[in-house]
């Protein structure tokens, strides 16, 4: 099913930010209902080109789980861009998060 997992376990409350027009920062919250160990892992497609990418520096939390990522060299078009957050957990299935949002 395509929303399988637990409720609760996908992430909360996710932004990005884009500065010095090529740097683009992503946060999030780990979900209120995640087993503690937990892992996320963020991906991104911009539409123009459809290449998919992972997060190339992710930004840790307590436990050293993800809560954010870095990215350098990104291109602005004046589009909107997918973003997927997944999740690991070996205790049990986490929803995995997505949306479109407008780049400017």
């Amino acid at each position: 099913p395509v929303f399988a997992g637990v409720n609760g376990s996908a992430i909360e409350n996710f932004s990005c930010v884009i500065y010095n027009v090529s740097l683009m920062n992503c946060t999030w919250q780990a979900g209120r209902d995640a087993p503690g160990d937990t892992q996320y892992f963020l991906y991104w497609q911009n539409p123009r080109d459809n290449d998919e990418m992972e997060c190339e520096l992710y930004i840790k939390g307590e436990n050293g789980r993800n809560t954010g990522c870095r990215f350098k060299n990104v291109r602005i078009w004046p589009e909107r861009a997918y973003f997927l957050v997944n999740g690991s957990s070996e205790h049990s299935l986490i929803q995995f998060y997505d949306e479109y949002i407008p780049l400017y």
